[in-house]
C-alpha cells in the first residue's frame, strides 16, 4: 500500500507513530496511508524553515521569479499525472481536477511577476512642498526579511 510521508528540506519526516488512511471516494477503499505529523515534527519543520529563509531572502528578486517560472513549467508539464492524483485523493473528475490546478497555476504566475512589487519605489506627494516624496519600502513575503 502506498505511504504517504512528510517531506522537509529535501527529505522523509521521519518515524511517524501514527497513520491515517487515505479513502478512495469513488469506492470508499483504503488507497493509502498517511503519516500523521506531531509537534514534534512541527517544531523540526519550523526550525528548516526559519534557517533557510535568510538565504532564500539573500536571494536576487529575479532569481526568485526564475525559480517560480521553473515550478511553473514543472507543473504544466506534469499537469495530467497532477490531475490524476487529485482526482483520485478528492474524487474529482479529471477536468475539474485540471481547472483546480489551472487557478493555483494562476497564483504561480504571480509570483513570478512580484520582482517588481518588491523593488519598492518613491511617489510624488505634492509638487508644491519641497520635500514631497514618499518612500515605499520593499515588500516581503514574510516579516523577518
Amino acid at each position: 500500500m502506498r505511504q504517504i510521508d512528510h517531506h522537509i528540506v529535501g527529505g522523509a519526516g521521519g518515524n511517524a507513530g501514527r497513520l491515517g488512511d487515505v479513502l478512495d471516494p469513488n469506492n470508499g477503499g483504503v488507497q493509502a496511508q498517511v503519516a500523521l505529523g506531531d509537534k514534534a515534527l512541527l517544531d523540526r519543520a519550523v526550525a528548516a524553515a526559519k534557517a533557510a529563509q535568510p538565504a532564500w531572502a539573500a536571494v536576487n528578486p529575479q532569481r526568485r521569479a526564475r525559480v517560480m517560472f521553473e515550478y511553473k513549467r514543472l507543473v504544466e508539464a506534469n499537469m495530467d499525472e497532477l490531475a490524476q492524483m487529485l482526482s483520485a485523493e478528492h474524487g474529482k473528475v479529471i477536468a475539474d481536477a485540471k481547472g483546480d490546478i489551472q487557478r493555483g497555476l494562476e497564483v504561480v504566475e504571480f509570483c513570478c511577476g512580484i520582482p517588481h512589487v518588491l523593488k519598492g519605489e518613491y511617489t510624488p506627494v505634492s509638487y508644491t512642498f519641497r520635500c514631497g516624496w514618499a518612500r515605499l519600502p520593499p515588500r516581503s513575503a514574510t516579516p523577518s526579511s
